[in-house]
């Protein structure tokens, strides 16, 4: 069932989406050559202690997951797509990484996500993130009372798709509120005019997952949670939590960077 959030409701959506897009920018700015994922998943911690917020990604454990995950920060390098557990690995000149991270405020949750080079970017690795920071782009100018969620997924996959990218089948967007994870789902391809019929007061988190060797084939790590692309190359991921409102959607994870 899709909760329909109030003016008011929304309006704090935006308070924990604000602690989302801090934390996001601090562990942007903090990630450097031999900075380990571990100290980056501090770093978002710090900010939610600050906030008074709390996390819904530690100690969430959905059907597929073996065990709970155990930060705060889900920090993917380089092949790895999403959902990547922090560890001690250190960051090094070149690497790719996709940052994901929610906030819980006042029983609202806002989630989000960016992908970045670290050092010196490969040329491909900037293509590849402009193209999911742009499907991100489409799919939220898409997200207008009276479209459909067919709209929005068409509207990400179009712009993959032309970028010569894969996308990781099964994975893609979801209503967001007082849980992290509610209805309606978002896939990032689909077809144009299908599905739930967009009214104002939904919330989704909208987030574009994009393969850059244009194959859709990933499997998991032996964590159970890390996803990896099959052939090897790299991937980025980009996100916001976005209000479907009669003025248009607003983005409640916005960064000040």
């Amino acid at each position: 069932m899709v909760e329909l959030k109030t003016d008011t409701s929304i309006d704090a959506m935006y308070e924990a989406g604000q602690v989302v897009g801090r934390a996001l920018t601090a562990v942007r700015k903090a990630s450097d050559v031999g900075v380990s994922l571990l100290e980056l998943d501090e770093v978002a911690h710090d900010v939610l202690r600050e906030a008074g917020a709390s996390s819904p990604f530690l100690g969430y454990r959905p059907s597929f997951a073996p065990t709970a995950f155990p930060a705060v920060l889900c920090a993917s390098v380089n092949d790895a797509i999403v959902h990547g557990i922090p560890t001690r690995y250190k960051l090094r000149d070149g690497d790719l990484v996709s940052m994901d991270f929610g906030a819980e405020l006042g029983g609202w949750v806002g989630d989000s996500a960016l992908s970045f080079t670290v050092g010196t970017p490969r040329p491909a690795d900037v293509r590849l993130i402009e193209t999911a920071e742009r499907a991100l782009a489409a799919g939220i100018a898409a997200a207008v009372v009276g479209n459909r969620i067919g709209d929005i997924a068409h509207a990400i996959g179009t712009v993959c798709r032309e970028g010569g990218y894969g996308i990781p089948d099964g994975f893609g967007g979801h209503g967001i509120g007082r849980r992290m994870h509610e209805d309606p789902g978002v896939p990032n391809e689909g077809r144009p005019g299908r599905g739930m019929k967009l009214r104002h007061g939904m919330v989704l988190a909208i987030e574009p997952m994009v393969i850059g060797g244009g194959t859709d084939g990933y499997h998991a790590d032996a964590d159970g949670w890390t996803l990896r692309t099959n052939d090897g190359s790299r991937a980025a991921h980009a996100e916001h939590t976005v209000a479907i409102t009669e003025t248009g959607p607003r983005i409640l994870t916005a960064r000040a960077d």
